[in-house]
């Protein structure tokens, strides 16, 4: 089978796509045909080695860590799936990921794909949906009827946490560039703001929760914007518990980890018709560079799609 792996550490001359064997699978993994993947920051940066030291890799490694397509081995203790279903997930970040025909992933991990999502659709939702779903829920326990601030809600978390949010009963104010405001209403956001447009502070009033997918100055610029005893949830940067102290609010990071109860939620918005991800482009397995290169710009519109099989 292809699979696109690194066998050092680099730029996008380290991708190579190589033929090498079908995964085998443990008694509680079930082989996936890949039908499509999708791009998300974690793949580059796990290729130029930012994450090293964090998750020790054997390479050489298959990078990718969404994926939709079609189960065609079931492992022995496998009691839920059956050969032919469709599914999607976010595998675990420590083994051989998607960027191939096939993978063997732990059952668990994996939820049947709703038929209201074709494969490229449905592969651009795990990992993204899953950090904004845990962002908003699990940790910044969204209330209906709050004020929610999403940063980057253009882009591959923001413009989902955009749609969850709403679903949640949620007032949402988000983030993007000049040429992304219609864009953010199209999401159902209730305030676009336009960064280039003067300070966060003149455009904003306060909030009851931050998405923050941004961090830095974008952080730092947050922490005002918050009600007492709000909330600000950090993808990039661990938030200073001084600087949160300081503002009598909380500050919370978030790395996720495979869900299958968080998938089966954002499966429900789906057919309840509250949630669709956006893909602003799409790329054949052999161009994932090109993939690489237009994610690594930070001014992906939604989600890139890799179609495989």
């Amino acid at each position: 089978m292809r699979a696109v792996r690194i066998h050092q550490y680099g730029g996008i001359e380290a991708l190579q796509v190589d033929q090498i064997d079908k995964p085998t699978i443990n008694a509680d993994d079930v082989l996936i045909e890949v039908k499509a993947s999708s791009i998300n920051p974690v793949d580059w940066k796990i290729r130029q080695g930012y994450l090293k030291d964090f998750i020790p890799y054997e390479l050489p490694l298959t990078l990718g860590w969404d994926v939709a397509g079609v189960v065609t081995v079931v492992g022995s203790d496998v009691t839920d799936f059956k050969v032919g279903d469709e599914v999607f997930s976010r595998p675990d970040i420590t083994r051989s990921g998607t960027f191939a025909d096939y993978i063997a992933v732990k059952a668990d991990e994996v939820a049947l794909k709703s038929k209201k999502l074709d494969f490229a659709q449905a592969a651009s939702l795990p990992l993204a949906g899953i950090t904004a779903w845990e962002c908003l829920v699990d940790v910044g326990n969204i209330q209906d009827g709050q004020r929610v601030l999403i940063h980057a809600g253009a882009g591959g978390v923001g413009h989902l946490a955009i749609q969850i949010a709403k679903a949640k009963g949620a007032t949402v104010i988000a983030t993007a560039s000049t040429k992304n405001q219609a864009l953010l209403v199209e999401l159902g956001a209730d305030q676009a703001v336009d960064y280039s447009q003067g300070t966060l502070l003149e455009q904003i009033e306060p909030v009851d929760l931050v998405v923050d997918t941004m961090g830095g100055e974008v952080q730092a610029q947050s922490w005002p914007l918050l009600k007492k005893g709000g909330m600000l949830v950090s993808v990039v940067d661990q938030p200073d518990e001084a600087i949160a102290k300081a503002h009598d609010v909380e500050g919370a990071f978030v790395f996720i980890q495979p869900s299958r109860r968080i998938l089966e939620e954002l499966n429900a918005l789906v057919e309840q018709e509250q949630l669709i991800p956006f893909i602003e482009n799409s790329f054949p397995l052999e161009k994932l560079a090109d993939a690489h290169l237009q994610s690594q710009t930070g001014r992906t519109r939604g989600k890139i799609v890799i179609e495989v099989n």
